[in-house]
């Protein structure tokens, strides 16, 4: 190596193969660097319960089927540490699921977690597909601000209760796998 070109050349080639691996060792696919458990409450406005309702259906449903094909709900829901309505929320769902199939109960949902407390700030953007037969689905976790700065992973969900048409509770299990 009599050129200096090649030997600085070569202490790159070497500093950023170094470097590369390193990355890929401190990557983790298995291993989640946060994980939350939370409950997700939905009371549906019946048109009296003005004072308890955290959702509202902005659209009608279509006639066809017998599934609310085409019905869209809009959602300002709490989001609890465990099943119990009236916890503490710790953060708010707020966004919208519609009806997506007219043979069968499946919704496609897109919403927010906001987090304000004094343990956690920022948001969580989350979407997917939501096939109720299923006893879990995952939701895709898009990204997220603040504490959750452009977080990716996914969130797990199981139906912990229904009763009817006028509550559920999903209980979801969110495991981010990128966290800055």
């Amino acid at each position: 190596m009599r050129d200096p070109a090649v030997k600085s050349s070569s202490i790159l080639f070497l500093l950023f193969t170094l470097s590369a691996c390193s990355a890929k060792a401190s990557f983790k696919p298995n291993e989640p660097c946060k994980q939350l458990v939370l409950y997700y409450h939905d009371i549906l406005f019946n048109g009296t319960d003005v004072a308890n309702a955290t959702s509202a259906a902005a659209t009608e449903p279509t006639k066809l089927g017998n599934f609310d094909f085409g019905k869209l709900v809009v959602f300002d829901d709490p989001m609890t540490k465990d099943k119990h309505l009236l916890s503490p929320p710790v953060a708010r769902a707020q966004g919208f699921y519609f009806y997506d199939k007219k043979s069968t109960f499946t919704a496609w949902f897109a919403f927010t977690l906001i987090f304000n407390s004094t343990k956690q700030k920022g948001t969580l953007n989350i979407m997917g597909a939501d096939l109720m037969t299923e006893e879990t689905r995952d939701f895709s976790v898009t990204g997220g601000t603040g504490d959750f700065f452009m977080a990716r992973g996914i969130a797990t969900i199981r139906t912990d209760t229904f009763q009817g048409a006028s509550y559920f509770r999903l209980k979801m299990d969110i495991k981010l796998y990128e966290c800055y």
